[in-house]
């Protein structure tokens, strides 16, 4: 077959559905030869990124490259993993470097300066895989990144997860009984049942968890998003017309503001009452808002009883 000067369209197709990035195998293979080869590397106007990988440009090296390029060095089976496989599912919003890449048990490949090549044991998680570049199912990623890390990180994932609509707490809870053992088994069990009822960032998991199911307050319901309710409520404490906001650390400036002051506004327009209380409220003081909460609402008719917890002081509620 006649040499080729340049690259062929066959192969540069090829190169753009792989971010710019061929195998040696791959460009030979659609009559790219060795010598042009070398001679596109030679001018710059390709780049070597590892022996027998190549990247079509001579401009910066961009993530999802090396996200490609992880996976074609990883071979036949080779998937973005942990943290690799978050950033291209947009669970987390800084591109990791290096690249965690899983292979099968069997293949052994030395770590290289943007890539960690990891051996997944059989049936650790799905060996289904999605997207492009493949990577581990979206809840196999919350449970590996859970496996290691600590329980505010880990609420963090979870409800970030639910909020960014990327998978559901059922989903999820699937994947952790199909493995044999997981370090976060019960915290995550745990947070993904509160998770599924509506708490859906770490602020409201709080408030959940330690003001009202602690001192008996009557559960809120958790909205979900619908095409005729864009107007989301924290917390609603329907029979008694109550609205409980919680404005977590990030999201309540600027237009956040004006969000805020047009929710309150509907809520007035429905006869709905709505208090606000911040991060440090509850998570500081957990026991005076639900005091106060409860006092709100037996203004409203519920009948209580308010059940001070075991970290409420003893002479404070009467």
């Amino acid at each position: 077959m006649q040499e080729r000067g340049e690259p062929g369209r066959a192969l540069m197709r090829l190169a753009a559905a792989q971010e710019d990035v061929v195998t040696r195998e791959q460009a030979l293979g659609l009559d790219l030869s060795r010598h042009t080869l070398a001679r596109l590397v030679t001018q710059g106007r390709w780049q070597r990124l590892a022996p027998g990988l190549y990247v079509t440009h001579n401009a910066t090296v961009s993530w999802p490259s090396l996200a490609w390029a992880g996976v074609l060095l990883g071979g036949e089976d080779a998937r973005l993993g942990g943290s690799a496989a978050a950033y291209a599912q947009k669970l987390v919003d800084e591109a990791p470097d290096p690249v965690h890449v899983f292979v099968p048990h069997d293949v052994i490949l030395r770590r290289r300066p943007h890539w960690v090549f990891v051996r997944e044991r059989p049936g650790a998680r799905s060996a289904r895989t999605t997207g492009s570049p493949p990577r581990t199912l979206l809840a196999d990623t919350v449970l590996d990144l859970c496996e290691s890390a600590s329980a505010r990180t880990i609420e963090d994932l979870v409800t970030r997860a639910a909020q960014r609509r990327l998978v559901t707490p059922q989903q999820v809870l699937r994947a952790l009984s199909g493995r044999g053992r997981h370090t976060r088994r019960v915290l995550l069990t745990e947070l993904l049942a509160d998770v599924d009822v509506g708490a859906e960032s770490p602020l409201e998991l709080r408030y959940l968890r330690d003001v009202e199911r602690p001192h008996g307050l009557p559960p809120g319901a958790r909205q979900r998003p619908s095409a005729d309710r864009p107007a989301l409520r924290d917390v609603l404490y329907e029979a008694y017309a109550f609205i409980v906001e919680l404005d977590g650390r990030k999201g309540h400036e600027g237009e956040g503001k004006f969000r805020d002051m047009r929710r309150d506004n509907a809520a007035l327009l429905a006869r709905l009452s709505t208090v606000r209380y911040g991060f440090g409220d509850v998570a500081g003081s957990p026991c005076d808002v639900a005091w106060e909460v409860a006092q709100l609402l037996g203004q409203r008719g519920w009948p209580g009883p308010f059940v001070p917890c075991r970290r409420c002081p003893s002479s404070s509620w009467r």
